[in-house]
């Protein structure tokens, strides 16, 4: 406590203007009660949990939520004070934390950090332990993610649960890992105080004048075990003896107050005073708190309501718009393969046809920052991408100067940026997570390098993207970008596990889409910051329809809105059997149907897989009287979206639905080209076989 109270005022008096912390839930309601001023009676009637004062979905445990307030710790400075809400995957926090220390900073055009101070609180055997910790170290000198340093405080109690630091870490101190960095660490004893404070005061100095991490770790000890109802004697009873005859830290800096000359009595009555404000503080109950949403979402709304949200842009300025993303400077000289693809892209505007994916996807995010919306973009090789197919960043060919059409595309104080991440997903999608939350009015997107790279951040998706709004009530408009599709390029390389984002959809936490066609993907992302509340947004997009010849638009197509169903252009009376499908096997149904010229067969794609727009797709099948219905996909059928999507349908069509795709599977694709070849071939006969009574 001395140490946090002291850091605040410190940071306080330097400047500083925002401090957010980040912390493991032991000690969190000391933190807020005595750093953070949240009144005990605030806190004492949430665990007599008999009042639902500010909650909102399902909440959380107390020791997991977050706080923010103003103090003024130092006359004349006051400093806004948030502890960000985190689960019990300790250091998950860490990089959530850095994102959203950074988009303040960026808000407040603070690039050095002199305004915005991230501060981590880690126990010893997390700090080692967990390779998040590395992971966020290596974030800190990036230039898409650099916070200016972050005060890290070590609480070394000696041990992890039951664990001794002999079977903890392989390392000498529990702090070496922050050599990756040559962060200095001040090794120092928690039993004093002072000497704690004085730790702390250099960790800050050298902070603020080097604006790189630094370390602080204090070593001390659980008195009672990993929590008050352990029983530590079971597995550590030489250690927990010397502990138990050791004097309370209290006890011990009482006496050298009194050594110091301080009047015992008076000490006496400082012990009463806070005995006594407990005691009544847990009397009285709490009135209404105001834990809504702060930092910007005053005026966005908290519940998904299905919109029809017009996001089209005319060709016109379509036109213009493509004309500056395929300019160079008269002194940048583009890849001469570049030169000739930008060629292409800026043509098919001028005609108005054959729009791809990449194109689209640039003509959103231009539109958007004309019109005064800020972009971020990062991940694994997103300048380029993955595919080779985006080129937001241009390299001039001769000096590898940049050039970034995009940014010179904002207007009122938009911002365009995009950054190559280090090969993370866990940290960087936590920072990314962050930064959103920090960051309502813009648009923050991160991609990954194959949708199944995902699965290295699913603490963060389970944690924080999928429930973060019902537990701590922290919204968030973030977009996963997820490349999906079944190319014969084996296990790792074929599926974003639709199944698994499904599965934590619920209360409308989510929108997860498949969008097929270039136009609908150009409006999905402008519709994620037009409509009224925000969520998380998860996007399976393609890989080889990023250069299918099918997969195009036209101009026409970027007007109106995102279409959540799209039906089938047929004569429902000649209609005998309904492929319903979502992705990618779209088009080779599509490729099927004209090459057997089946008009008896009709498609319906269904763009959005949650929240399903059940009227939309009922309106749809309804047409269809005389018709079979038949779910297709390329998934294995224990994966993919059969096993949220059947009952819907089921109810849709009174049961008459079957399945088509790949039987069970361990794995989510084969690794063998030529079986995947004789699989994919199946999955679309048996697509296209007679019904049969």
């Amino acid at each position: 406590m001395p140490l946090l109270k002291w850091l605040v005022a410190g940071a306080a008096e330097r400047g500083v203007t925002d401090l957010i912390l980040g912390m493991p839930h032991r000690g969190r309601l000391n933190v807020l009660a005595n750093v953070f001023d949240k009144p005990l009676e605030e806190i004492f009637t949430e665990f007599a949990d008999n009042s639902q004062h500010g909650i909102i979905g399902e909440g959380d445990v107390k020791y997991h939520k977050g706080y923010s307030i103003d103090v003024t710790p130092v006359a004349g400075h006051t400093i806004h004070l948030t502890l960000a809400a985190n689960p019990s995957h300790l250091e998950a926090i860490d990089p959530v934390v850095e994102g959203k220390c950074r988009a303040r900073q960026d808000r407040c055009c603070d690039s050095r950090g002199d305004l915005v101070l991230p501060v981590l609180i880690h126990g010893d055997a997390a700090f080692s332990g967990q390779g998040v910790v590395a992971e966020t170290f290596n974030l800190s000198q990036l230039e898409g993610y650099r916070t200016g340093g972050t005060v890290h405080i070590v609480l070394n109690n000696q041990i992890g649960f039951t664990t001794l630091a002999a079977d903890a870490r392989s390392s000498c101190y529990a702090t070496d890992g922050a050599k990756m960095v040559q962060a200095p660490v001040f090794h120092v004893q928690g039993d004093d105080p002072e000497a704690v404070v004085h730790a702390t005061r250099l960790a800050l100095e050298y902070r603020q004048a080097f604006r790189r991490d630094v370390v602080v770790e204090v070593i001390c000890y659980r008195r009672y075990g990993h929590n008050e109802g352990d029983e530590p004697y079971f597995t550590q009873p030489l250690m927990y003896e010397k502990i138990k005859n050791r004097q309370p830290l209290h006890e011990l800096y009482a006496m050298k107050l009194r050594d110091e000359g301080v009047d015992g009595a008076e000490l006496e009555k400082l012990s009463r005073a806070v005995s006594a404000h407990l005691e009544t503080a847990i009397e009285q109950e709490a009135t209404d708190s105001d834990v809504g949403f702060r930092e910007g979402w005053g005026g966005i709304k908290r519940d998904y309501v299905p919109h029809k949200v017009e996001t089209g842009v005319g060709a016109g300025e379509l036109s213009s718009m493509m004309e500056v993303l395929t300019a160079f400077p008269d002194d940048f000289t583009p890849h001469p393969k570049l030169a000739t693809l930008l060629k292409r892209r800026l043509e098919a505007v001028k005609q108005g046809s054959g729009i791809d994916w990449a194109t689209a996807e640039n003509l959103a995010f231009a539109s958007l920052l004309q019109e005064g919306t800020s972009l971020r973009l990062s991940g694994q090789d997103v300048r380029r991408g993955t595919f080779s197919q985006r080129h937001c960043t241009f390299f001039d060919y001769h000096t590898e100067k940049t050039h970034v059409p995009l940014a010179a595309m904002a207007k009122d104080n938009a911002a365009f940026n995009a950054y190559d991440s280090m090969l993370s997903e866990y940290a960087v999608l936590g920072f990314e997570y962050g930064y959103s939350v920090e960051s309502p009015l813009g648009l923050t997107v991160w991609e990954a390098q194959y949708g199944d790279f995902a699965n290295g951040a699913q603490v963060i998706i389970d944690q924080f993207v999928a429930s973060g709004e019902s537990k701590w009530d922290r919204g968030s408009g973030l977009v996963m970008l997820l490349p999906h599709g079944y190319e014969g390029q084996g296990a790792e390389h074929s599926s974003a596990r639709i199944e698994r984002f499904l599965q934590l959809c619920a209360m409308n936490n989510m929108q997860v889409c498949y969008p097929t066609t270039p136009a609908q993907y150009f409006h999905l992302l402008r519709r994620q910051v037009k409509q009224p509340f925000r969520k998380p947004l998860v996007i399976f997009t393609p890989k080889s329809l990023l250069r299918n010849p099918l997969c195009v638009s036209s101009l026409d197509d970027f007007r109106g809105w995102f279409r959540e169903i799209l039906p089938a252009e047929d004569n429902p009376d000649k209609v005998r059997q309904v492929l319903i499908c979502s992705g990618k096997i779209y088009f080779e149904l599509l490729k099927e149907k004209a090459d057997t010229g089946r008009e008896d067969v009709a498609l319906v794609r269904i763009e959005q897989l949650y929240p399903l727009r059940l009227d939309l797709l009922r309106d749809t099948l309804r047409r269809y009287r005389q018709a079979a219905f038949r779910w297709v996909q390329e998934e294995p059928c224990n994966m993919g979206a059969w096993i949220f999507i059947r009952p819907q349908l089921e109810e849709i069509t009174g049961g008459k639905v079957a399945y088509v795709g790949r039987e069970e599977e361990a794995a989510p694709a084969v690794g063998s080209h030529r079986q995947h070849v004789v699989e994919q071939e199946r999955v679309i006969r048996n697509a296209f076989s007679q019904v049969t009574d």
